[in-house]
């Protein structure tokens, strides 16, 4: 989701954390200063609601819970919401935000791209917990990992690969990621299987 930096002075963290309890838009906080947060795309929702779905079923029964964009994350004098996350045996003690997540998702769009690969990259890297940073493009077919297993080197995965959370043991599909995502790419590869389909029958 794109952000909007607001006009203020400096605010303290507890100022931050309590006029989001009353906010009717989610701000993130960077070093004192304040950004609203814009809404997101159809395609956003339904890429994030897949891969939510995925980790919920898998997840369940095991210490480690996943949570969409509502959970904030702190990260030294900043806050993120994530568009999704993996938490487990969260030692963090408050109910609004974390600090050991070992899994970060964040949905990427022209408007967050650079946020997402470079500022919230280095903020969200410096965690001791983490161990995957997942980037997804909406526009277009391509899922990013960086893990700290491989020094946080970016891995790239397409149509007919198999996205592997290392972390939790989890593969997905890259096609079960994009399920109903309204882009070219997915458009071109569901009517090429139709006419695969079409023809072999």
């Amino acid at each position: 989701m794109a952000l909007q930096q607001q006009k203020h002075s400096f605010i303290s963290q507890e100022d931050y954390l309590a006029g989001e309890l009353i906010s009717e838009v989610k701000h993130e906080y960077i070093d004192g200063d304040v950004y609203a947060m814009a809404g997101a795309s159809k395609n956003h929702e339904r890429i994030i609601g897949n891969v939510f779905a995925k980790l919920h079923a898998h997840l369940e029964n095991t210490p480690c819970e996943p949570f969409l964009s509502d959970l904030k994350i702190k990260v030294a004098n900043s806050f993120f919401y994530p568009d999704a996350m993996v938490v487990c045996k969260d030692k963090t003690d408050h109910d609004y935000y974390t600090e050991s997540p070992i899994i970060i998702i964040e949905v990427l769009s022209k408007s967050t791209r650079k946020t997402d690969q470079a500022l919230k990259r280095r903020a969200y890297q410096s965690l001791p917990s983490l161990n995957e940073y997942v980037l997804i493009e909406q526009d277009f077919i391509d899922v990013e990992i960086c893990r700290k297993s491989n020094h946080w080197q970016s891995e790239h995965y397409f149509l007919g690969d198999e996205v592997h959370f290392a972390t939790i043991d989890l593969s997905v599909s890259v096609e079960a990621i994009y399920a109903r995502v309204a882009n070219e790419e997915m458009r071109e590869f569901l009517a090429n299987r139709s006419d695969a389909i079409n023809n072999h029958e």
